[in-house]
């Protein structure tokens, strides 16, 4: 089980990026996919999660209205538009899966970072002008 996010880069406020969670070694479309973020100093904290039952969506309230989770289970890739971003956002992005989904939470079916079965090496995003 593989996961490998990329897309990431320096961006001026107000600006869009999107980043993508390239996986491997299992079966997409079967296992909820999370985004997680880590600023310098700071916990990891989940930033959205699409589930796999029906792909429904769910957000952190930060980034609710600004980032939108997406899947092509044809590429075995999970998306994330980020537009309109904040120098907060700034931080390491980081994708993860769950093999066996506990109760839905905020985040859904996507449990805490640490929690999750699976994390991938991260991206960097940076939100400066």
């Amino acid at each position: 089980v593989q996961l490998q996010a990329s897309g990431g880069g320096l961006v001026q406020p107000g600006g869009s990026l999107r980043l993508s969670c390239a996986t491997s070694g299992f079966s997409l479309n079967h296992f909820p996919i999370g985004w997680y973020r880590q600023a310098p100093g700071k916990d990891p904290e989940g930033v959205s999660c699409i589930s796999s039952s029906d792909d429904s969506t769910y957000y952190a309230d930060s980034v609710k209205g600004r980032f939108t989770i997406s899947r092509d289970n044809a590429r075995s890739t999970v998306y994330l538009q980020m537009n309109s971003l904040k120098p907060e956002d700034t931080a390491v992005y980081y994708c993860a899966t769950e093999f066996n989904p506990p109760p839905l939470g905020l985040l859904g079916p996507c449990t805490t970072y640490y929690g999750m079965d699976y994390r991938g090496k991260g991206t960097q995003v940076t939100v400066s002008s």
